[in-house]
């Protein structure tokens, strides 16, 4: 069974799964509500996400996060726990760390031979089999790189959590000498606006609170709270556009492929900012795992 899982800063997500913070609170006693056992220990979803780290290999966490993920997409494709399930696991880095990190991302996944734990009121018993670590942003857009072929230059712009990635395409393809990881992601932003609401309105705006007012929703927020988001949103676009334009990257001359949750948050702020000539958007918040996937399919077709 192939299943594509991306490592976000922010969030966990798989090609059909929900979505979840990429944070975990581990206990020796069994917690209350849902959680996974694995190895004696009992962890369970937190909405704290972990710090940010560059290398997600340190500790077991993110493997936890991926047996979680693994759980709910096989859950979310309707197959029985019961079955042991082979899996082919298809993951992704920042452009910029793909070089340096690949081969140890990988690594992270294999020989860990039969493993067994339980998730809600299920047992799941999975190996491994293989690993394949693509670069994200690309592997987001990958499925309409058809639409590049034509192009000499595009930008592919992941907003995510903690980064920024950027990857430069020559007709279609990618051009990983160009490419890179600005520390630029929507995380910085929230804090901004938290530090910022605090300070001039006595406000404490969570990151539920900013995501609601940037998609337009109702509030109950008074006028220049709204007002606050939206103008430092606006700003944190536009300084993003300006630093990319410092690395000799003029986005209004080329086509833009936005993808990443922190690209379709600020969608609007983007369209607004008159510095990209076509925007194009993946709307799909679950793209890199689905790009993971495609990826995968096309690398191992006729072994």
């Amino acid at each position: 069974m192939l299943i594509g899982v991306d490592h976000g800063n922010k969030q966990i997500k798989t090609v059909h799964g929900e979505p979840f913070v990429s944070g975990l609170q581990q206990s020796l006693t069994r917690p209350f509500g849902q959680s996974l056992q694995y190895c004696g220990t009992y962890y369970t979803l937190s909405n704290e996400r972990i710090p940010f780290h560059k290398d997600k290999t340190e500790d077991d966490r993110f493997f936890v996060l991926t047996l979680i993920a693994i759980a709910e997409e096989i859950t979310a494709r309707g197959i029985g726990e019961k079955e042991q399930q082979h899996i082919q696991l298809a993951v992704g880095l920042p452009p910029a760390h793909f070089g340096s990190q690949a081969e140890k991302f990988t690594a992270y996944f294999q020989g860990r031979g039969l493993v067994e734990f339980m998730y809600g009121d299920k047992h799941y018993t999975i190996s491994i089999e293989d690993v394949a670590c693509y670069p994200q942003a690309y592997a987001a857009a990958a499925t309409m790189l058809h639409a590049l072929l034509d192009d000499p230059k595009a930008v592919v712009l992941d907003i995510g959590g903690f980064t920024a990635d950027y990857l430069l395409l020559k007709n279609g393809k990618a051009d990983l000498a160009s490419c890179d990881s600005l520390e630029n992601g929507v995380i910085l932003l929230y804090n901004k606006i938290r530090s910022r609401g605090n300070a001039e309105l006595d406000l404490l705006l969570d990151e539920g609170d900013v995501d609601a007012i940037l998609m337009g929703r109702r509030t109950q927020y008074p006028a220049e709270a709204i007002q606050l988001v939206e103008r430092l949103a606006q700003e944190f676009v536009n300084d993003l556009f300006s630093t990319l334009r410092e690395r000799m990257l003029d986005l209004r001359y080329c086509k833009v492929v936005f993808v990443g949750g922190g690209a379709i948050l600020l969608r609007r702020q983007i369209e607004d900012s008159g510095k990209v000539g076509t925007p194009l958007f993946v709307t799909n918040i679950n793209a890199n795992a689905a790009g993971f996937e495609y990826l995968y399919r096309l690398e191992t077709v006729g072994r």
